[in-house]
């Protein structure tokens, strides 16, 4: 019966009509060629030439086919394919769109040999193989990214993620240069002086086609100890990463050792590199045995806060959790993407509280990942976890903060749900049980049950098919001193049913007494607390004390003046840090005037000293004032912000929290007086005290004068690329010109973005925040629905992350209710595809809050 519902769809893929072969990967191609195809093998051979625009190589592919009754589709894109030779006859090459059609009467069950020849672009950007020229030495690099679907542009292969298969990899590149990929290089052959040599690596583990990589160039190997993880950077920063290598080697190293404990199951490859990539395209991609990282996510390019170097500490170990959780074992298709994105970013918290226990962990873990996943599950562009993707070539839209931040907020419900014992040995079963394979997220959800006794069907069924969230709202009285009548009840935040299984712990807070704190399992829409009756009344309650549960937590009435008067004095870091996020959850609700908020903050936060804490606080603070307060309003609050900014930044006591005001003092000053601290500070006639202030920190200040228009901008724009002439200068530079407040500088820019293919993508997308500066957005209003009516081609052509940059820089630009009526208009209209509907529908929620918040509290 496979076979008959995959012949026609074969069938069609060898005719000669372009137009009739499906585009990209459908998931029924990939689940029938799944069924048919097993031991797969890959020897791969590139030849790189430097500066040239394809690589040639050549592909042996060898298969067992379970029978061979219809054609055969193998995927290969925007390259040139020759020479073709099945089980050893010479074969036409037939291409259609994006697959090479392998004839049924030359393949057989059984055992299966292809041979072919093929050439593949490389460029700067928009291709799967990326060339980046440095420009501080002038020396090339090369590298692969190939997730979702992308390793089909390198070289003809099964691109599914459930086909994984055994690569050997031979590159011929120039004596000069270095090749790493997920195996040990096993040498290099000799050659003449000045001619390439062949770089030869042992075969890998089964690994699905997105997980092979290499890179190439005059890579230098840092810090090369026995033992510990390879870290490669480029010749140029070598200097630089000397001194940063060793504590990134040395949370790796134990990082690996805590997770092998912890999963019971050693590092599943023979070996693991972490390499620098300038301009990668995301903070980093866990291929098997050589993570990829962004080089200025390791390398700071501004002075960095102790909050930058945890988030160092985090990344390293999200990437080091993929080793197990994505690369042994891998999703069966992308629409469990979050079986790999989530867990690596809930393990990389957990392990760094295991490895850095005085971090306060999972207060960071609230601060850093939950806003972003209440944010999208308070819009109508939100999604399931599990995410339904007809096609790998829609697969970039299952990126986003539904699985990176969603989905490990979920696990830590889970863990709390489940107890961490139960939890844990559940993982263990999980891995074990599809060592090398494939799984699903029903196979997870197995695993916790039978490791745990607890049935999870309804958990599952609402927190991984169901969209949205639930809010949560408290109601108590007191009598005699007594609490009374305390209930809690759910509902809908985007008012589409359902009820969630929800697992908290209630705060009840009291002045002249320690609190107490209530184990709460609610699985209907209201829910008694019996334990909580008879208790003294409270100060206040907070319905989800120490972050366990997912959902918007208001403070009632009640409770939500206490707090405020009492902010000050809230001693508990983590309870602080709830009842702030509660606050502002109330500011993007219209419930709390945004100016009683920034009164709020302006009147506590001189004297908070926890540096993540405050960098939430200053974070809120800007977006209060750029997007939902009126512009009087603005002037009202930021001279005094200014002022406590410019005193932080000089003397809190920390160099971190110095190092957050400074950046807030940048983001905030806009006064004739606080454009000229910032002159004053590029000028070195103000410094931070104890802080060198880095590159970008500098450039970062230049768009900002330029942005606001200042009147010695182009002068100083001018003397600070005189004075920075590195390869990150140029870029820096392409950034702030690009905030400049002119008709023609927008035109020029948005025109490169869309015709200028050798625009490095990295250059374009930091440049996006300039362009779209928060006081510039009548100038950028024209250029909103032209922004919007190239997403269809900048989904296809872009990395995955680009399609939100783009769309965030442009819509959070604006804040009018002309801008909102536009986006509403041009969405009632548009012919685009469900995935980037949503997307757009997700940013268009904070334009829709800014304009009725302002409407609220005009």
């Amino acid at each position: 019966m496979r076979l008959l519902r995959l012949f026609p769809l074969l069938v069609t893929l060898s005719t000669l009509s372009f137009a009739s072969a499906p585009a990209g990967i459908p998931r029924e191609l990939a689940r029938e060629r799944a069924a048919l195809i097993s031991d797969l093998q890959y020897r791969l051979q590139f030849t790189l030439v430097p500066h040239a625009s394809s690589t040639s190589g050549h592909a042996e592919i060898s298969f067992q086919l379970k029978s061979a009754t219809a054609p055969l589709p193998i995927d290969y894109r925007e390259g040139s394919a020759s020479k073709l030779e099945i089980n050893g006859s010479a074969v036409p090459v037939v291409s259609e769109n994006g697959h090479i059609i392998l004839p049924q009467d030359k393949l057989r069950a059984g055992e299966n040999q292809l041979s072919i020849d093929f050439a593949s672009p490389v460029a700067p950007a928009g291709k799967a193989i990326t060339r980046f020229e440095d420009k501080d030495d002038g020396k090339e690099y090369i590298y692969t990214l190939f997730v979702p679907m992308d390793a089909s542009m390198a070289f003809p292969c099964f691109d599914q993620p459930d086909l994984k298969g055994r690569f050997t990899l031979e590159v011929t590149a120039p004596a000069s240069w270095t090749v790493i990929s997920n195996t040990q290089s096993q040498g290099a052959g000799s050659a003449s002086f000045g001619q390439p040599l062949d770089f030869v690596f042992a075969e890998t583990k089964p690994i699905s086609t997105y997980l092979f990589a290499f890179a190439a160039g005059p890579f230098k190997k840092v810090n090369d100890t026995s033992g510990l993880p390879g870290v490669w950077v480029r010749s140029s920063q070598y200097q630089r990463a000397i001194a940063e290598a060793p504590e990134l080697q040395e949370i790796t190293a134990r990082g690996m050792k805590f997770l092998e404990q912890y999963f019971a199951q050693p590092f599943p490859f023979p070996k693991y590199d972490l390499v620098l990539i300038p301009g990668f395209a995301y903070g980093g991609m866990e291929h098997a045995g050589a993570t990829f990282l962004r080089e200025e996510s390791v390398l700071f390019r501004t002075a960095p806060t102790h909050s930058d170097l945890i988030g160092r500490d985090l990344l390293t170990l999200h990437e080091l959790t993929h080793q197990w959780f994505g690369d042994f074992t891998t999703m069966r298709w992308f629409d469990d993407l979050w079986l790999k994105e989530g867990f690596a970013q809930y393990m990389a918290y957990r392990a760094l509280s295991e490895l850095k226990p005085d971090e306060h962990v999972w207060q960071r873990f609230y601060l850093a990942i939950k806003p972003a996943a209440y944010a999208i599950d308070s819009t109508l562009g939100t999604t399931p976890i599990y995410q339904n993707i007809d096609n790998l070539q829609n697969a970039k839209s299952a990126y986003g903060a539904i699985v990176y931040s969603k989905a490990p907020g979920l696990l830590r419900q889970l863990a709390f749900i489940l107890g961490d014992e139960h939890f844990r040995d559940g993982l263990r079963i999980y891995l074990r049980e599809h060592e090398y394979g494939n799984a699903t997220w029903e196979d997870l959800v197995g695993a916790f049950e039978r490791a745990s006794g607890r049935s999870l069907d309804e958990w599952a069924s609402a927190w991984i098919k169901r969209r949205g969230m639930p809010q949560v709202d408290v109601s108590w009285s007191c009598s005699a001193g007594k609490l009374r009548n305390f209930k809690l009840s759910q509902h809908n935040v985007l008012n589409e049913g359902g009820v969630w299984p929800i697992a908290m712990q209630v705060l009840l807070s009291y002045n002249d007494a320690p609190p107490a704190r209530l184990k709460v399992e609610m699985t209907r829409a209201t829910a008694d607390v019996p334990q909580a009756d008879g208790r003294p009344c409270p100060s206040f309650v907070f319905a989800n004390d120490n972050d366990y549960a997912y959902g918007r937590f208001l403070l009632d009435r009640e409770s939500r003046r206490s707090v405020e008067n009492h902010l000050g004095s809230i001693e508990d870091l983590f309870e602080r840090s709830l009842l702030w996020g509660s606050l502002w959850d109330s500011v993007r609700e219209a419930q709390l005037a945004p100016w009683d908020y920034l009164s709020l903050v302006r009147h506590f936060v001189p004297a908070e000293n926890d540096e993540s804490l405050s960098q939430s606080l200053v974070s809120h603070t800007v977006t209060a004032l750029h997007r939902y307060v009126h512009p009087q309003t603005r002037a009202e609050f930021v001279p005094s912000f200014e002022t406590i900014a410019a005193d932080r930044m000089q003397h809190a006591q920390e160099q971190g929290l110095r190092i957050v005001w400074f950046r807030a003092y940048r983001a905030l000053a806009e006064t004739v007086g606080g454009r000229e601290r910032l002159q004053d500070l590029l000028d070195g006639k103000l410094q931070v005290p104890g802080v060198q202030l880095r590159s970008l920190d500098r450039w970062r200040m230049v768009t900002a004068l330029i942005a606001l228009n200042d009147a010695h901008a182009n002068e100083i724009f001018a003397a600070e690329r005189q004075r920075d002439h590195t390869g990150d200068g140029l870029k820096y530079a392409y950034v702030a010109e690009a905030a400049s407040p002119d008709a023609a500088t927008k035109k020029k820019y948005f025109d490169d973005y869309l015709h200028n293919a050798m625009r490095p993508e990295d250059w374009v997308e930091q440049s996006l925040g300039a362009f779209n500066y928060w006081n510039e957005s009548e100038l950028t209003l024209p250029y909103l629905r032209p922004a919007l009516e190239e997403l269809p081609q900048i989904k296809r052509e872009r990395k995955i992350f680009f399609v939100l940059g783009w769309l965030g820089a442009f819509i959070d630009g604006q804040q009018s209710a002309e801008a909102d009526n536009e986006v509403h208009q041009w969405l009632n209209t548009a012919t685009i595809d469900s995935d980037l509907r949503l997307k757009v529908l997700e940013f268009l929620d904070d334009l829709d809050r800014a304009v009725k918040i302002k409407k609220t509290f005009p």
